[in-house]
């Protein structure tokens, strides 16, 4: 008699895709807890952690008044920081994983958890109303969904966003053929091998992606920061939506 897959046990309402390939490190609570530690952190983004973070923080500084949305929860420092970063406004937070925005909640201090706003919710299907938030940070998630996925959730959020909103996306870069990781086989083949979307995802044209969205919608976007980092493997990308 045929054993039901360990992946099928993590699919109340949670997609197949995350389920099947990404249940052993955001829907496990072992791991979870696990991997929601710094050093792991850092090495997982081959020690960039504190750049990115720092980057992506500076992004958000000049970002208008009104709501936030943080589109998923991330292991590490990211939602305390961003926190403290906001004061005392408010900042929403979504998931498809309940246990993932327990472990947001539990790296907070008492006086900030009031502070968080957090639903499960999938990012294709956002139960948001349209313009609805003025800041919008996306934090490694778009090359952990192929390709379907990822522009039903590039729609979303374009829906929700106000006129003279900015979107906050930190991710890989463009395919980096020339950096030393992807030179290295065996390094490429193990990144691809645990990211099963990345290597899509490197040869999307993202912002061309982003326009042909906001078309639809009757909106404008476009990009107005790019900064790189470990030599043009990461990227913060900053996108503001025409007033």
């Amino acid at each position: 008699m045929l054993k039901t897959p360990i992946w099928k046990k993590f699919l109340d309402g949670t997609p197949e895709y995350l389920a099947r390939h990404y249940w052993w490190a955001y829907l496990w609570r072992p791991a979870i807890w696990f991997f929601d530690r710094q050093p792991i952190i850092n090495l997982i983004l081959f020690g960039q952690y504190k750049r990115l973070l720092k980057q992506t923080l500076h992004c958000l500084e000049k970002c208008p008044a009104g709501n936030v949305l943080q589109l998923t929860s991330v292991y590490g420092k990211l939602t305390p920081a961003l926190l403290e970063h906001l004061d005392k406004r408010p900042l929403h937070l979504i998931d498809i994983a309940e246990a993932q925005l327990q472990a947001s909640i539990k790296k907070l201090p008492d006086n900030k958890r009031n502070q968080l706003i957090c639903a499960r919710m999938n990012a294709e299907s956002l139960a948001f109303k349209n313009n609805s938030f003025n800041t919008i940070l996306i934090f490694f998630l778009m090359h952990e969904m192929p390709a379907a996925a990822r522009l039903r959730t590039l729609s979303e959020t374009i829906r929700i966003m106000q006129p003279g909103a900015r979107l906050v996306i930190t991710e890989y870069a463009e395919e980096p053929i020339n950096h030393w990781i992807y030179r290295r086989r065996l390094l490429r083949n193990l990144l691809t091998y645990w990211e099963p979307f990345l290597q899509g995802f490197w040869r999307e044209d993202f912002t061309s992606l982003l326009h042909k969205e906001a078309n639809k919608q009757g909106k404008k976007i476009q990009l107005t920061e790019s900064h790189y980092i470990f030599n043009h493997f990461y990227r913060v990308l900053v996108y503001q939506v025409d007033a």
